[in-house]
């Protein structure tokens, strides 16, 4: 029981670094984000940099709860378990793409490459298309796969193995769903990314991810829940030996 107390604070730590590393990340993409010609510009690109590095770590940390939850959750369901772990590697693979993009106006910015005659406007444009790559990554990878994961996904675990309350699971059941559904409104236009009407949607989906890392931190697993699931495995265990010892 030690183990899977130590697993949760783990994981739990983990969940509240993705929000950290997530949160802290965008304000600080602000530069070349926000403006068309950053990439003309000159002088200290240090917030991209540090934006780029705190993705990288929004990366480990997705990944990392997956990996470390996985060996609890297959008990349940290990196809669950692994369909888990294969959304965050998706998730986090799609977010690589993005750093890749904003990094590469970045570079761009600091090879001054207008000294060797190239255009400012096609320069502005390159740098355009690689800010809406990211913009894409955006929506594909967090908007879509987290709410999949995270949500509908380990909140179905989570609700199966009677790992958290059933209230506390069945939060992230409704958040993957509203997530998904806002994602496919925003890829089919109905509402822009960055509006109301898609924060409200995703509003359960961020309540979940941080309530879910803080319960994790504090409280833990439902003790019960863990002992009757290995109780569970080790009767089956025994059954199949049985049946094994007869034939």
């Amino acid at each position: 029981m030690e183990s899977e107390r130590r697993t949760a604070l783990v994981v739990g730590v983990l969940f509240i670094l993705t929000f950290i590393t997530s949160i802290g990340a965008l304000p600080l993409y602000g530069p070349v984000l926000g403006d068309s010609t950053f990439v003309l510009g000159g002088g200290s690109d240090w917030s991209v940099s540090l934006g780029a590095l705190l993705e990288v770590a929004l990366i480990v940390t997705n990944i990392g709860t997956a990996v470390v939850l996985f060996p609890l959750l297959r008990r349940t369901s290990e196809g669950g378990a692994l369909a888990y772990v294969t959304a965050r590697v998706v998730e986090s693979s799609i977010i690589a793409v993005g750093i890749v993009s904003l990094v590469g106006v970045m570079m761009l910015r600091r090879e001054g490459v207008l000294d060797d005659g190239t255009d400012a406007a096609s320069l502005v444009a390159v740098a355009k298309g690689l800010v809406s790559v990211h913009d894409a990554t955006f929506l594909l990878g967090p908007a879509f796969m987290a709410p999949l994961g995270n949500g509908l996904i380990l909140g179905w675990l989570m609700l199966r193995a009677r790992l958290l309350p059933g209230r506390i699971a069945l939060l992230g059941l409704v958040g993957g769903a509203f997530g998904l559904a806002s994602a496919t409104a925003v890829l089919f236009g109905v509402y822009p990314q960055m509006s109301a009407p898609s924060f409200l949607a995703t509003l359960p989906e961020i309540l979940w991810e941080g309530f879910l890392g803080i319960w994790l931190t504090v409280r833990g697993f439902r003790r019960l829940s863990v002992q009757s699931n290995v109780t569970a495995e080790a009767v089956g265990e025994v059954r199949a030996r049985e049946v094994r010892a007869i034939a």
